[in-house]
């Protein structure tokens, strides 16, 4: 057996190893997650130094070790400089690495998890706006929740399983959405399924979401089909009492939820050229929803994650200190 193998990787974490060493994380097509020593990238002129950074893709040649094994040549073929010059998409770039590290797998082809990473960070280097971001991202992160098997469940009711489509005339209509249940909850006291005349969504009109079939999510021709979590099999009434992970979504969240399942995401270009923006804060609303979600169904916290709010709300105009406005 060859004691080298070629295989090419996005670097998704590094840690430094030794006096000059860096340790590498790699999600790889072939081999799915590889953990691979970059020696000497720490180096100053260092030929690995530059191939060993966050997000950089390579074709590397591994030798491989007793414990780890050792990256031995390494070729750039593509990297994502703009994302670390906005901070705003560095950090939305790391919280998409922890989420595809808590799914990806060793030893096993990882070609549909590689493919979507890399085409959601294309996506949001391309942002132009910090709304486009926060779009991008609550985008990925559905995307890799579906790949993961774990997608919520937005078009039917987890309860009932009947269609649930926004209705956008009614004042306060909302639905629930559960985290432990899996997903939304039609809520008993509304109605869930508005006529024809009634679905209308900002300025014209749309197709309701109940006569278009369920999407199937991915980036490629034949993206993964979308699975609900084993967590949402459960039996409660629609008006029982809420719980910890319990919120409630308006019709325009839900409309918003309900098409991240889809491969492109039309309603960013929509909602950024309205004349009535939707607004930073709803999409910040939606991506913690979605947070919730996947730190309950992993069941580990998402460390970059927490750092969303502090890159994306606005400072605040004043700072007061002992009383003056400075």
């Amino acid at each position: 057996m060859s004691r080298t193998y070629k295989a090419v990787g996005i670097n998704l974490k590094g840690m430094p190893l030794g006096e000059s060493d860096r340790l590498l994380t790699i999600l790889t097509p072939e081999f799915g997650l590889i953990r691979a020593v970059a020696p000497g990238a720490r180096k100053h002129k260092s030929s690995l130094g530059g191939r060993s950074g966050l997000f950089v893709v390579n074709e590397l040649l591994i030798a491989k070790g007793r414990s780890l094994d050792k990256i031995t040549q390494a070729q750039s073929l593509e990297s994502y400089p703009g994302l670390g010059q906005h901070l705003g998409k560095l950090t939305a770039s790391q919280y998409l690495a922890e989420l595809v590290l808590l799914q990806a797998l060793g030893d096993q082809p990882q070609r549909e998890l590689y493919e979507l990473f890399n085409a959601h960070l294309g996506r949001l280097e391309q942002a132009a706006s910090n709304e486009a971001i926060m779009a991008h991202l609550t985008h990925a992160v559905f995307h890799l929740l579906a790949l993961a098997g774990l997608a919520p469940q937005v078009h039917r009711c987890c309860t009932s399983q009947d269609p649930i489509v926004p209705d956008f005339q009614t004042p306060h209509w909302q639905v629930e959405f559960d985290v432990a249940a899996g997903g939304a909850i039609a809520i008993a006291s509304q109605q869930t399924q508005p006529t024809q005349d009634k679905l209308k969504y900002r300025g014209g009109d749309r197709q309701p979401i109940s006569a278009q079939p369920e999407p199937s999510v991915g980036i490629l021709n034949s993206p993964p089909a979308v699975k609900s979590p084993q967590r949402s099999q459960v039996t409660r009434e629609p008006a029982a009492r809420k719980s910890a992970y319990s919120t409630r979504l308006d019709a325009t969240e839900l409309d918003i939820l309900q098409r991240l399942a889809y491969p492109e995401l039309p309603i960013i270009q929509e909602v950024l050229s309205s004349s009535a923006p939707m607004g930073i804060e709803r999409w910040l609303r939606l991506e913690h929803i979605l947070r919730q979600y996947a730190q309950y169904h992993f069941d580990r916290s998402l460390r970059a994650a927490a750092l969303i709010e502090s890159c994306f709300l606005p400072l605040p105009t004043s700072i007061t200190r002992d009383n003056a406005t400075v």
